[in-house]
């Protein structure tokens, strides 16, 4: 049995290793796991030319989007984000859903979090959709923090179909976001660090979903002042780990593919 983790670049990726090690552990000893360059125009011939030893895909950018057009069946879940990560085969073709999202709420959950009121985001990209489908796991309601107030809105259809509470705020005003439980920060490298001085008294979690380099000065202020800390390693593995068990239907050895992830 096959799988692979398709995007462009993907030449960087640590899925291989990841889901390697998990066959590995799991015994699966007739699967492997690869890497495949692929852009937004060639996935639906790709997809269309695998054969019947392919069990699954990973997708990372730029195809998260166009993978649901290339769906038999898209996973609520994914609908509501407008994304999928992962396509999975059945017998009535390939299955798409997000990974991201419940990925996020287990790495929260590895923390000590399982609930919260409120949940601060920074950003509005593609991550941040998979934190507002997190925070609706979490019962929370969500404010946003962006450059752009039209950046927000775009937000607000996924929030209505999950029904999380959404609220917007300006980037001037992000040093406000640690006064809540979970911050979860979505933004490129480099656009938190001034946020490095931000008072971290009240002890959130903080959720940094980059993972090079690392610790992020944000991360690394946030670990000073005792705030627990999740990064994006941490979202890479249990999305990871819930991708595996879709494509082999096997319980995922969690700490071995932890170990190569490492």
């Amino acid at each position: 049995m096959r799988a692979a983790v398709l995007g462009k670049p993907v030449g960087h990726s640590r899925s291989p290793a990841i889901h390697n090690a998990g066959y590995t552990a799991a015994g699966l000893r007739d699967w492997t796991y690869d890497a495949i360059e692929c852009d937004e125009a060639g996935l639906a011939g790709l997809v269309g030319s695998l054969g019947p030893e392919w069990a699954g895909l990973s997708l990372t950018m730029p195809l998260k989007e166009v993978a649901l057009q290339v769906a038999s069946l898209v996973d609520p879940f994914a609908a509501a984000i407008g994304a999928a990560n992962t396509l999975v085969r059945r017998s009535y073709g390939w299955h798409a859903y997000n990974t991201d999202a419940p990925g996020m709420v287990r790495a929260l959950l590895e923390a000590g979090i399982s609930r919260t009121p409120q949940l601060a985001l920074l950003g509005a990209g593609g991550t941040a959709r998979a934190a507002i489908a997190a925070a609706a796991s979490l019962a929370a309601d969500v404010t946003v923090y962006t450059r752009r107030p039209e950046a927000a809105e775009e937000l607000r259809p996924v929030a209505d179909a999950l029904d999380v509470e959404l609220a917007a705020a300006p980037w001037s005003a992000a040093a406000e976001a640690f006064a809540a439980p979970v911050v979860i920060s979505t933004v490129p490298k480099g656009a938190a660090d001034h946020l490095a001085v931000a008072d971290f008294s009240a002890r959130p979690v903080v959720f940094d979903a980059i993972y090079d380099p690392w610790p992020t000065p944000l991360a690394a202020a946030a670990r000073d002042a005792g705030c627990a800390i999740v990064s994006g390693l941490d979202l890479l593995l249990w999305q990871a780990v819930d991708q595996f068990e879709l494509f082999t239907s096997s319980k995922a050895p969690v700490e071995a593919m932890r170990a190569a992830l490492a």
